[in-house]
């Protein structure tokens, strides 16, 4: 939270950390769980195998967040699928992309709303959003995601949803830390005439210092 600011009411059950992001000129800071651990649900899990994924800031969101404030996304719309913190969406709002801001989990949210007004971006557009069941209008020329290839259940989901909810001639970006499940998203799309192309984003460093090298996928509607 920034220095005087008052904690929000639905704020207090939660035990927080702040993550400070740095590139260039920008200096954010993020408030965020303290350990997504705190937030497992057996409920949930037992129903959806439902896991709080959403609650840590990630390798390939901040190499990603990297890649559109060096001025390499172009569009001025924008729908950021699985957003967590929010860290990629705060960089499409700094370079005055109009981003919706969508994850299956509410919380998820709530604290992507909390850094976009504490770091002074204003209000996000935020929407919860199950990749398997979209609402009606979900488009836009840019669909965004960093990390969000976990398990085969998301790269079946993310396959049906992209040639959907990207914009005639669009393209979807998604950051990936190599997880083996690329390949499947990539064979996938080619099956629906959806052309992958995959290249070296750059490194970051994850849990315990681990270096985590991380690609970009563009995805395009093959011509």
């Amino acid at each position: 939270m920034t220095p005087g600011s008052e904690t929000p009411e639905w704020l207090t059950p939660f035990r927080l950390r702040e993550e400070r992001f740095v590139h260039a000129a920008i200096a954010w800071t993020l408030t965020l769980p303290a350990s997504s651990e705190d937030l497992f649900d057996a409920d949930a899990f037992e129903s959806d195998e439902r896991l709080p994924y959403w609650a840590d800031l990630w390798p390939s969101a901040k190499q990603l967040a990297r890649h559109v404030l060096d001025g390499h996304v172009r569009e001025t719309d924008a729908i950021e699928l699985g957003c967590g913190v929010a860290l990629v969406a705060l960089a499409l709002r700094s370079r005055g992309v109009d981003v919706l801001a969508t994850d299956y989990e509410p919380t998820a949210l709530r604290f992507a709303e909390l850094n976009a007004m504490q770091n002074r971006l204003g209000s996000l557009r935020t929407e919860v959003v199950d990749w398997r069941t979209p609402p009606e209008g979900l488009r836009a020329p840019l669909v965004i995601a960093a990390d969000v290839l976990y398990e085969k259940r998301n790269a079946d989901a993310l396959a049906a949803l992209i040639p959907r909810i990207v914009a005639p001639g669009g393209r979807a970006l998604l950051a990936d830390p190599r997880r083996p499940w690329r390949a499947h998203l990539m064979e996938r799309l080619d099956a629906v005439g959806w052309r992958v192309t995959e290249r070296e984003l750059g490194s970051e460093p994850g849990a315990g210092g681990k270096t985590i090298d991380v690609v970009l996928l563009e995805c395009r509607a093959a011509t």
